[in-house]
């Protein structure tokens, strides 16, 4: 029976299976990242009927008053 003198190597010594693997992983990595940031700091809620524009006006009226023809 002939010994095969060249065996392959262990998958963890192949240096491409790392590339493939690392890059799911960063992204699994970056996405809990994502999730603690969004967690820890969530935007506030606005109530939409005291909300105004730049303009101090209501941001529907600034907007028909922005879109209507000068007089």
């Amino acid at each position: 029976m002939p010994v095969n003198a060249n065996p392959s190597p262990q998958w963890w010594r192949v240096p491409m299976v790392w590339l493939v693997i690392s890059g799911p992983a960063l992204v699994v990595v970056a996405s809990f990242a994502t999730l603690a940031l969004a967690i820890l700091n969530p935007d506030p809620v606005l109530d939409t009927a005291t909300r105004v524009g730049p303009s101090g006006q209501p941001a529907v009226q600034a907007r028909n008053h922005a879109a209507s023809p000068q007089r």
